[in-house]
């Protein structure tokens, strides 16, 4: 129920959207009784779009998550696994044009797959299913194989779960999956912007694992002044209060470790 309420809510809540629904509304309304209001949504939709053209404030709401986990400086000699978290390529698009459809996570495919050569006894795990609505019959994790493959990986190292449609059924199906025990050592693969859910997603499933964060986003957003595009603005706008979204829901839901989740005093030194 909850992957479905957040996909509906994701639908009104979206800058974009909502952006769009304001001014609909207010030009729908200016034209009944209502005519105050409609104006000042028109008004409020008018300041939303110079605000998102000229401020860049998804750059920096993204930038807080992203500095919320440092990369490590160093790694432990022994890692038993290293788990990958979806969202790199479209399993509809790829069905349909019947080769992969990358997306802008691919670091995440890649920075894994030279872990893994690092660490040649590691498992390595590629959790994603798909975060389609209406197309569960097309899985992520079954379209990943042959990238990791062109990248020197054995295809009999992969282990691929795909049932997971979000960070928490990442964090608690693959945690059923693979029982870690409490003596291995895990990595946890994801943009880093992304890292503080998925961190407090696996916690709260019992799994400790060394964030890894890669795709950093900031530097692809653009800095005060922002150079006056609607689009990039809203664009950003749009990674930064998606993500948001989902650290609070999943914290007044019990599905996060923390309202804002840091890394352990050791991950710090």
């Amino acid at each position: 129920m909850f992957f479905y309420l957040s996909k509906v809510f994701w639908f009104v809540a979206s800058p974009g959207n909502a952006f769009l629904i304001a001014l609909l509304s207010g030009l729908f309304l200016t034209s009944t009784r209502f005519k105050r209001m409609g104006k000042s949504l028109v008004w409020l939709a008018v300041v939303f779009a110079l605000f998102s053209t000229f401020v860049p404030a998804g750059s920096y709401m993204i930038k807080i998550l992203e500095d919320r986990f440092p990369q490590p400086q160093s790694l432990p000699d022994r890692i038993d696994g290293i788990v990958v978290l979806g969202g790199v390529i479209d399993p509809v698009g790829t069905a349909e044009r019947g080769r992969p459809m990358i997306g802008g996570a691919v670091e995440r495919i890649i920075e894994s797959a030279a872990l893994a050569k690092t660490y040649p006894n590691a498992r390595l795990v590629y959790s994603g299913g798909s975060a389609s609505l209406t197309r569960q019959d097309v899985k992520e994790a079954d379209y990943v194989a042959d990238l990791y493959v062109s990248l020197g990986i054995d295809r009999d190292r992969l282990v691929l779960e795909r049932e997971a449609r979000n960070t928490w059924e990442n964090a608690k199906y693959t945690m059923e999956m693979m029982a870690p025990k409490t003596d291995e050592t895990w990595i946890l693969v994801t943009s880093a912007f992304h890292m503080p859910r998925s961190v407090g997603a696996f916690r709260r499933v019992g799994w400790e694992m060394i964030p890894y964060p890669v795709d950093y986003q900031r530097a692809k957003m653009p800095s005060f002044p922002s150079p006056g595009d609607f689009g990039v603005g809203l664009n950003g706008l749009g990674y930064a209060v998606h993500e948001w979204i989902g650290l609070i829901s999943y914290w007044l839901t019990g599905k996060n470790s923390a309202a804002f989740p840091k890394p352990r005093v050791s991950e710090t030194q």
